[in-house]
């Protein structure tokens, strides 16, 4: 497989103070990767940087195998999407012409999520958070990306709706080659669609497992980043240490909140 996008060597942050710091990973065509992570662990920075809407420190962004410094929009039309935390919904419009402006059919929306059938004349402030999700993720994937990158698509919604929201991302991948990098919260229902799982912490990178090998281990994986970001630190640091003897773990500024944009679809 080849990389559709990769961080080689990447720090990046905000006011030139880094945040994230020496980020090696790719995501190779047709692979979902899930970013795990506390709160504060740089995950979201980690996208922005990846999108287009952060600059580099240091080190560089790939896609397709070339080095870019192109921002967001540029980036879209080369084949990225990117799906940020926010629902990024047109509320005062309707689905259909939520869609429209995307430059989206609305039949190949109702092909993806059939829900939408029914509420393409209902304006999207009207939509449960569950059909916005729908929406927004039609949007994204109906215009066949090279890569999605996908923030928190299981914020706040039911576990019924996360599982068909994800059900569609690998879809996506396994079809169309789409290759993935999606942020998640829910480590169990998110590895269940991961054939990778990348660990960070404090701005970096502590751990980078297959997707098998982090599901039979996410128990002690939940316990070592969640465990230290509910303030057992020390006892995180020593579980990861123990998880990947191979991974670095050395302490960093914890991130900001990101400022994450309506995403480019």
């Amino acid at each position: 497989m080849s990389a559709v996008l990769a961080a080689r060597g990447l720090s990046t942050g905000y006011a030139g103070q880094p945040v994230v710091h020496e980020l090696d990973f790719e995501v190779n065509e047709g692979e979902v990767v899930c970013l795990l992570g506390p709160n504060g662990a740089g995950k979201t920075t980690t996208m922005l940087a990846m999108s287009g809407e952060l600059p580099p420190l240091a080190g560089e962004v790939e896609f397709d195998g070339q080095v870019t410094k192109a921002p967001l929009h540029r980036r879209a039309r080369a084949g990225l999407s990117y799906v940020t935390e926010e629902r990024s919904v047109f509320k005062g419009m309707t689905t259909r012409d939520n869609l429209k402006v995307a430059r989206v059919d609305p039949s190949e929306a109702v092909e993806l999520f059939p829900e939408l059938a029914d509420r393409m004349n209902v304006r999207g402030g009207l939509l449960s958070g569950g059909e916005q999700q729908m929406l927004t993720l039609a949007r994204a994937l109906v215009r066949k990306p090279r890569i999605l990158l996908a923030d928190e698509l299981s914020l706040g919604l039911a576990p019924l709706v996360v599982d068909r929201l994800l059900r569609a991302v690998r879809a996506a991948a396994d079809e169309r080659g789409t290759g993935v990098l999606m942020v998640e919260q829910h480590a169990h229902k998110a590895l269940k669609y991961s054939d990778r799982a990348i660990v960070m912490r404090r701005g970096r990178v502590v751990l980078d497992l297959t997707g098998e090998e982090a599901r039979k281990r996410i128990g002690d994986v939940e316990r070592a980043y969640l465990t230290s970001a509910g303030g057992d630190v020390e006892r995180g640091e020593a579980e990861l240490e123990e998880l990947g003897a191979e991974g670095e773990a050395p302490a960093a500024d914890d991130a900001p909140s990101g400022n994450a944009r309506p995403p480019a679809s």
